[in-house]
């Protein structure tokens, strides 16, 4: 069993220093991982993200995490990812890490990506420069997301899970407005999942909205901003199945969530 735990939007801050620090040092004791979903910072400053990265640093579990709008909000994500880093933390976007967890190859593909909508209601990347480039960043994102997926595969990963800040269903969007669910996820993320395969899809953003949902292709996501799960983090159980390796690459969901 592998144990994830999970949260995003937890936008840290000076004033906030410490407050997550005592839970997350009981992280070895529930969870073999934990996930960041992004939205770690208020406005995306240096000051806000060294916070995280104390909040985080020397914990007894890897620490692996994308990051939000917020974190891109001062135009400095390229230096919060690397101050991340220092700290010990993962930080992805648009490629996949792999973890041994007790003798189990445990991949994370991740990726912020964006919003767009969801199928029936998305947008189209037709008309306007600014509609375009607004489309073609999810666009971007959701393939860089297959990709990764894959790549995990053939690297031969027994668990994978997609990592974003942005919702790739808007099953996990019940209780926001109708009218943002556009700027709140992209149903391209859930395609990418479903075309590759994964065993957990965890994001954020979505302050308002639901915990539990599921792509059409069977893959169980999660939405793990703190506003919605209420707690510091939320620790999901994956089972892990020693079975054919060829047969679990053409299924899209390895393991049961717990």
């Amino acid at each position: 069993m592998i144990r994830v735990a999970a949260v995003g939007d937890i936008h840290m801050a000076p004033d906030s220093a410490g407050v997550l620090r005592p839970a997350f040092e009981t992280l070895g004791e529930c969870a073999d991982l934990l996930l960041l979903a992004g939205d770690l910072t208020r406005h995306g400053t240096l000051d806000e993200a060294a916070v995280v990265a104390r909040e985080v640093a020397g914990l007894d579990v890897p620490v692996v995490a994308v990051l939000g709008n917020h974190d891109y909000h001062s135009d400095l994500q390229t230096e919060i990812a690397q101050l991340l880093g220092e700290a010990g933390v993962t930080v992805l976007e648009g490629d996949g890490t792999v973890l041994d967890i007790g003798g189990v190859r445990v991949g994370i593909a991740g990726t912020k990506g964006f919003g767009g909508g969801f199928a029936g209601r998305e947008g189209g990347d037709f008309g306007e420069p600014e509609m375009k480039n607004f489309i073609r960043l999810t666009k971007r994102c959701s393939e860089e997301l297959r990709r990764s997926l894959e790549d995990l595969k053939e690297r031969g990963c027994t668990v994978r899970i997609a990592l974003t800040h942005y919702a790739p269903v808007a099953d996990t969007l019940a209780g926001e407005p109708l009218e943002i669910f556009p700027f709140l996820g992209s149903y391209l993320l859930a395609e990418a999942m479903d075309a590759a395969g994964a065993d957990l899809a965890v994001h954020g953003h979505a302050h308002h909205g639901a915990e539990h949902g599921m792509t059409s292709g069977g893959v169980r996501v999660r939405n793990v901003a703190q506003p919605v799960i209420g707690r510091a983090f939320a620790v999901y159980h994956l089972a892990v199945h020693d079975d054919d390796p060829q047969a679990r690459a053409a299924s899209t969901g390895a393991g049961a969530l717990h």
